[in-house]
């Protein structure tokens, strides 16, 4: 459901020049430590000055690396960089709160990229075998890392609509059931894209 306020989306003839160029940093595949590390490396070695154009395409994977990933995207625009996102065929799950993190105007998708949103997953066995306190500390504590990864889903969720078509109640209502695939023409109408590019 669209929120109150209208939205106009940027014309995809608006992105800029500098997407068509070889980006400076090229992530693929599922967002791990793995991904972490040649993040930090490419980074490293991206131009100090100038534009700088983040290429990602993934199935997704770790929540939390995708939340660090994220911090340093957030920690290298407020450094001055002009970052761009460029989402390449597929931007899945972990890959979403990659994305969130760039300027809403300066996110980008192939014509052809699908973004999945849902929320956490968390797959565990608690096994209660014990003097009822320590049962009840073990459910307490599984009960504690359930409400953090909520709230940290919240928080996610609010980047990724900041400045667009959807508020953060309709995207929850959107993911509560089920997994969302949001083709590119769809994610730049909602505006949680600034374009799209061939």
């Amino acid at each position: 459901m669209p929120a109150d306020h209208a939205f106009a989306p940027s014309a995809p003839s608006c992105a800029p020049a500098i997407l068509a160029q070889p980006p400076a940093v090229r992530l693929y595949g599922p967002i791990d430590q793995a991904m972490l590390a040649e993040f930090l490396r490419q980074r490293s070695e991206a131009p100090a000055d100038g534009p700088v154009v983040v290429e990602l395409s993934t199935s997704g994977g770790d929540a939390d690396v995708g939340r660090r990933i994220a911090q340093e995207i957030r920690s290298w625009r407020q450094g001055g960089a002009a970052l761009y996102f460029l989402g390449k065929s597929y931007v899945y799950s972990a890959g979403v709160t990659v994305m969130a993190a760039f300027a809403r105007e300066r996110r980008f998708l192939t014509r052809d990229c699908e973004l999945l949103v849902h929320e956490r997953r968390l797959s565990k066995t608690l096994q209660l075998d014990g003097a009822l306190q320590v049962c009840l500390v073990q459910v307490q504590s599984m009960l504690a890392e359930i409400a953090s990864g909520q709230r940290l889903e919240r928080a996610g969720f609010a980047e990724l609509v900041q400045g667009s078509a959807l508020s953060l109640d309709d995207l929850q209502a959107r993911v509560r059931d089920c997994d969302w695939y949001v083709p590119a023409a769809e994610a730049h109408g909602l505006g949680l894209v600034g374009g799209l590019v061939d």
